[in-house]
């Protein structure tokens, strides 16, 4: 009888303990959850932007980083038990700025963006453990009111998180870096940045060059007043056209060095001044706008998401056009903006891989804006398109299209299919790529100058001459200028390849 009662005592205890052992394990790991949900994140200062880093339970471990709205890149980093997120925030405009004026800057935002995380990531892991160490203490005294299980429990969570971490850190795979895997927008990576480091050191041997592009474009303002065959009238209306600027700082500063020393009235963007067309790039990029002196009139691109649009609105001194007509600095104006939005960085040849409807849609922007134009009750001077294709309904509405999205110069008449010779005619013109179409410009052994061209108007608004101004690309610091007269039957010409000349011509 008291074996058999020992024997009961013994098993009765065997179980409290097993019971207490199973609550308390329950309590630990109850206590890191909560404090992986409350603390187990932190902000960053990672080059320009603000990032976010998580920590979060995982049988698979890993690593994304986020870039909205672009989409993730997704990296086998590490086996579990925890899974690390960064998501790159906002952009900081202060820090931005001073990266770009630098001529250092980006260099040392490369060194130091891997410094950047480790620090991050350090700060993370450190207010982890003591958050988690902290959580399972207090659950504890909730739940068992006595400090030695209380003491036993931030002892088990702390073992418990550094043994995690620990996992991770060895288990921590280097070159899963160089293989990630894409998501959302971001898939279009590989295929559009190309070998990233040969687009870099182009950059730099580019970004060299700047100083001495703006300087040789102030010069082109003693060649124009040295050319005989054209005198602009006082009343003259001088119009800067713009377009496919593709996020290359340099442009703003060509761009403004044209209007100053041209006398620029106003300037004319016929779209994709963007390339993914996020709000980051419109914070940034497009604020450089409020820098010039005088009006700013855009139409979206296929580039130039809505986001984009409303970033340019809000300069003070722009003016945005979606199927609309402006006065502006005594020139009509009418606009539409590109129906179509392909952020993935393609700018194919009219026709080539795009659907009929597709195409239809950009031909129908150009009826859309003919209607506008002929409903205005005004005469319209000069109508902006971005593809070409869609100034084909133009035709003998205006008497200048401007459009671009080709990245080539030219200039031709545009004629109602049918229409006898002597009918009204239209001249299109399409602009080259101001920004040298960005970061691909740099990828081609002869890369894509700089283009903008000057329109003259005399007080009849009738267009009397034009410059066509190109700065040469990486590597090459030569501008060259050529005038044109519109007083005779414009013969139908484009751009040819461009090559090396050292100084300004006329």
């Amino acid at each position: 009888m008291i074996s058999t009662m020992c024997r009961w005592l013994v098993s009765r205890t065997a179980v409290r303990r097993s019971g207490l052992v199973v609550a308390m394990l329950a309590v630990t790991l109850g206590g890191i959850w909560l404090g992986l949900v409350l603390a187990g994140h932190t902000e960053t200062n990672v080059g320009p932007f603000r990032a976010e880093l998580q920590i979060t339970p995982s049988v698979h471990g890993d690593t994304d980083v986020q870039i909205p709205p672009l989409g993730a890149l997704r990296l086998d980093s590490h086996d579990g038990p925890a899974h690390l997120s960064v998501r790159l925030g906002s952009l900081d405009q202060g820090r931005t700025r001073a990266l770009v004026a630098d001529p250092n800057g980006i260099a040392r935002a490369s060194e130091s963006a891997v410094t950047d995380v480790e620090t991050g990531l350090t700060r993370l892991m450190l207010q982890t453990a003591g958050a988690t160490v902290l959580a399972a203490m207090l659950l504890a005294a909730l739940v068992f009111r006595r400090m030695s299980r209380v003491a036993w429990a931030g002892g088990l969570a702390l073992v418990t998180v550094v043994a995690g971490l620990a996992a991770a850190a060895g288990t921590f795979r280097p070159r899963s870096i160089e293989e990630p895997r894409y998501e959302g927008l971001l898939a279009y990576a590989p295929a559009v940045v190309g070998d990233a480091q040969r687009i870099a050191n182009r950059y730099d041997e580019y970004r060299d060059q700047l100083q001495k592009l703006v300087q040789n474009v102030g010069r082109l303002y003693t060649t124009v007043n040295g050319l005989p065959s054209f005198e602009p009238h006082p009343g003259t209306i001088r119009v800067l056209h713009v377009s496919d600027l593709h996020l290359n700082p340099a442009a703003w500063s060509v761009i403004k060095t044209v209007v100053d020393q041209f006398d620029i009235d106003v300037v004319v963007d016929t779209g994709d001044v963007t390339d993914w067309g996020t709000e980051q790039e419109g914070a940034f990029y497009v604020s450089s706008i409020a820098s010039l002196d005088v009006p700013y009139v855009f139409i979206r691109g296929n580039h130039d998401s809505g986001l984009i649009a409303a970033a340019v609105a809000r300069a003070p001194n722009a003016i945005v056009l979606e199927n609309q007509v402006r006065t502006v600095q005594g020139i009509t104006l009418a606009g539409i903006g590109d129906p179509r939005f392909t952020p993935d960085k393609e700018t194919s040849p009219a026709g080539s891989g795009e659907s009929e409807q597709t195409a239809a849609e950009v031909v129908g922007a150009g009826s859309r804006l003919a209607s506008t134009v002929r409903d205005a009750g005004q005469r319209v001077d000069v109508a902006l398109v971005h593809d070409p294709r869609t100034a084909g309904p133009l035709a003998g509405q205006v008497p200048i299209v401007l459009a671009g999205h080709t990245h080539r110069r030219e200039v031709h008449d545009l004629t109602v299919p049918g229409a006898p010779p002597t009918d009204p005619k239209s001249l299109l013109m399409i602009e080259g790529s101001t920004g040298g179409a960005g970061l691909r410009g740099l990828e081609p052994a002869d890369p894509l100058p700089l283009a903008l061209s000057v329109l003259y108007f005399n007080d009849q608004r009738t267009l009397e001459a034009y410059d066509d101004i190109s700065v040469g690309g990486t590597g090459k610091a030569e501008v060259n200028l050529s005038r044109h007269l519109v007083n005779q039957p414009v013969e139908p010409k484009s751009e040819p390849t461009p090559s090396a000349t050292p100084t300004p011509s006329g």
